[in-house]
This record gives C-alpha cells, sequence and structure tokens, in this order.
C-alpha cells in the first residue's frame, strides 16, 4: 500500500481520478489505545463498523482482544485475521447453523438473546452429538432501552420488553456459565446521561429476577465529532458507566464491557474526492451514496469536508450539497457543506471520518466502486483522542 505525507501531498503528486480512501493507522491506534487503558473494564470492537482487516490487526497489536460479531461472515473473518481474538457473537437473532459453527468450528462462547425462543435455540445449537448440553456459555440477555440521547435510534428492533426480562435472565441464568446483560443506547450518543438511564434498568432487572449476574454490557454508542455534533470528553462517558456499575447488585467478580465501534474507527479513515462539476450550490463529485457517502445522502450525515488545494483560498465559505457519480437522483448528498466559495471543477475535498461504516458501505452500483487506497501521516480532520490527559471538547483538532 502506498504511502504520502498527507491528503495535499497525494493530490499534488497524483491528481487521481477515483476517489482514494486515505487511511491513518495511528489515528486507530491511538484510539485503541485510549479504551484499552482508560475504559474501566473490557472493550470490544464492534466488527460492523468497519471489519477491514487491516483495521482489525491495527486494533489488535494497540491491545484490543476481543471482538463484537454480529453474522458468521464476521465471525469467519475476525477467526482467521486474529486467530487468537476472543469473538462475542452480539446478533440477538441468528440462525442455528451459524450459532453451530461458531460455537465448534471458531469457539464462540459468548451469545446475546433477547427471547425465550433464541435462547432455546442457542442451546439446540451448542449441544454436542452426544446430546451433552454445553456448560460454558456466556448469554447476555439484551435489553430494550431509549435511544432518546443517540441521533440514530437503535430501539427499535431488538431489546426484551420489560415483562419479558425475568423470566428471559431466570432461564438464561439455568443454561449459562456466566449470565450477562447488554443494551445498546443507539449510535452516536450526544450525553453520558443515556448510560446512567439504561443502567438503571439494569439494575431494576436484577432485582426483579434476583439472579446472580456475572457481566455487564453497555454496548455501543460512545460518540465521534462531526459538523453539529460536539460531543462531552469520552472521559465523561467513563466516569458514568463506573458509577452506574459500581452501584448494581452484583458481585465484586463482575466484569463490566463495552462495544466501540464508531469510536475507534471514525478516525482511522477520510476520502479524497475529485469535483467533477459545479452547477451553483450544487457539487458533482466522484463518491457518493452508494459509496463512502451512503450515511451523508440516507440520513444526512454531515461529515467535516476541506478544499485540498496547493495554494489556501482566502474566499469566505459557504454551503455546498454534493451529488454522487451514479445516474441516481438519490445519490446526492445535502449537506450543507461548508467550502471555498471558489470551488470549481478539478478541485479535491477530503471528506473526514469516514472510517467508521463509509468504507464498509460501498457497493459497485452503476460500476462507480473502484477506489484506490494509500495511508497517509498527518492527523484527522478532527479527533478526541489528540491528547489523552485533555480530551475534551476544546482540545478537538479542526484542520
Amino acid at each position: 500500500m502506498h504511502k504520502h505525507d498527507s491528503a495535499l501531498g497525494l493530490a499534488t503528486a497524483l491528481r487521481p481520478v477515483q476517489p482514494v480512501t486515505l487511511l491513518r493507522p495511528h489515528a486507530a491506534t491511538r484510539a485503541a489505545r485510549f479504551f484499552a487503558e482508560k475504559f474501566p473494564g473490557r472493550s470490544l470492537y464492534a466488527v460492523k463498523a468497519n471489519p477491514s482487516p487491516e483495521l482489525l490487526q491495527v486494533l489488535w497489536n494497540a491491545g484490543i482482544t476481543h471482538y463484537d460479531v454480529a453474522s458468521l461472515g464476521e465471525v469467519r473473518l475476525v477467526a482467521e485475521t486474529l486467530p487468537g481474538a476472543t469473538l462475542c457473537f452480539m446478533h440477538p437473532v441468528k440462525a442455528e447453523e451459524a450459532i453451530a459453527e461458531a460455537y465448534f468450528t471458531h469457539g464462540v462462547r459468548t451469545f446475546s438473546l433477547d427471547t425465550l425462543e433464541e435462547l432455546e435455540k442457542i442451546v439446540r445449537a451448542t449441544t454436542a452429538e452426544d446430546a451433552s448440553v454445553a456448560t460454558d456459555l456466556n448469554l447476555l440477555v439484551r435489553l430494550r432501552v431509549s435511544s432518546d440521547h443517540s441521533k440514530l435510534s437503535l430501539a427499535a428492533k431488538f431489546g426484551a420488553e420489560p415483562n419479558e426480562v425475568k423470566t428471559l435472565l431466570m432461564a438464561a441464568r439455568q443454561a449459562s456459565d456466566a449470565l450477562g446483560i447488554c443494551f445498546h443506547v443507539g449510535s452516536q450518543a450526544m450525553s453520558p446521561a443515556a448510560y446512567a438511564e439504561a443502567m438503571s434498568r439494569v439494575r431494576d432487572a436484577i432485582v426483579e429476577a434476583a439472579v446472580t449476574v456475572d457481566i455487564v454490557d453497555v454496548g455501543g454508542g460512545f460518540p465521534s465529532w462531526y459538523p453539529g455534533m460536539e460531543p462531552p470528553p469520552l472521559s465523561a462517558y467513563f466516569e458514568v458507566i463506573h458509577r452506574s456499575f459500581e452501584d448494581l447488585p452484583i458481585s465484586y467478580s463482575a466484569e463490566l464491557w463495552c462495544e466501540p465501534g464508531r469510536a475507534l474507527c471514525a478516525e482511522y479513515a477520510s476520502v479524497l474526492v475529485r469535483v467533477e462539476k459545479r452547477r451553483g450550490d450544487e457539487l458533482y463529485i466522484n463518491d457518493g451514496a452508494y459509496g463512502a457517502l451512503f450515511d451523508a445522502a440516507h440520513i444526512g450525515w454531515r461529515y467535516p469536508v476541506r478544499l485540498v488545494r496547493a495554494e489556501d483560498s482566502d474566499v469566505k465559505p459557504m454551503g455546498f450539497s454534493f451529488y454522487g457519480p451514479t445516474c441516481d437522483d438519490l445519490d446526492r448528498m445535502a449537506g450543507p457543506f461548508e467550502l471555498p466559495a471558489d470551488i470549481a471543477s478539478g478541485d479535491y475535498i477530503e471528506i473526514g471520518m469516514l472510517g467508521a461504516y463509509g468504507c464498509a458501505m460501498r457497493t459497485g452500483f452503476n460500476g462507480f466502486g473502484v477506489e484506490d487506497r494509500v495511508i497517509v501521516d498527518d492527523e484527522p480532520m478532527a479527533s478526541l483522542y489528540v491528547d489523552e490527559e485533555r480530551v475534551s471538547r476544546s482540545n478537538v483538532v479542526k484542520l
């Protein structure tokens, strides 16, 4: 893989025709070390955010040893890429065949569930040919919690209802070696209160079911920085989670887990695109909704952008929308994306924070799926990790 000092160095040297993904392994390393060292428990990387084998290796080297996998494909990928990793199958609805292969072939022992039906499926799928039932399962019951504090809700699809939790916890306790409770407050949680409120639900569930809980998994939702979405420092989230965990009626040996995805990989990658046409405040670029900008098109996500030009523009910025390269009208990113008003065809734009979900969502629709990848040495366009001793919004680096 080629290497350049910066997006500008790449654009100047190569004048690329296709979009180029700019990879910053040092940024992912910094994020992983922050979670490994600062989170008051165990951090599992949520592979769906970016399943790149190169990124998985970077995170492993930085101290992330456990991985949240949601499909058999992710199980196989991580098992092949990181043979020593511990895999946790955290999708609450799994095919019985996938459970069996995960357990017997890949050594997966941790599974999540939110119904008695799923519990029965896990027990069946992990029963040996001689009819002996598995005695080494870590079973985590997923609670339904609010996503009110998050930009993207995850409250509708999964999670046991309050009137189901007691029965489910008691049944899972009988089938497990270690019993856990997990939840997900939604993606891009903008307040630590999201975790405090969810942990209150955990407390109620433990008290009502009167079971011994060995694992509490607070899931994902840890934020990154985007225009208009400026979260508190991650340390504030960790403090609230730790305080809430300490107040739970659990044993001293119980474990605290989390499942960061976006927070570990958003800063890992950006995309360099070329402007192919300008029409007023609309820019036609060579990547879009069917490439790395799926979220910008379909849920209105705004990403940091900057003009990549040898000479800085002193022209006042204005808001632009983007059209992607396909023939589809839906290939539009409304923005607004703030760029100098003199931007023109042939200019390059760096779009940041696309290591999370952007790289994972690419398709080859309309023949526009080609892209190069290079490593760059400069800092990401925004970072919550620049100084671990001073993690605060005031220290976010914006280039």
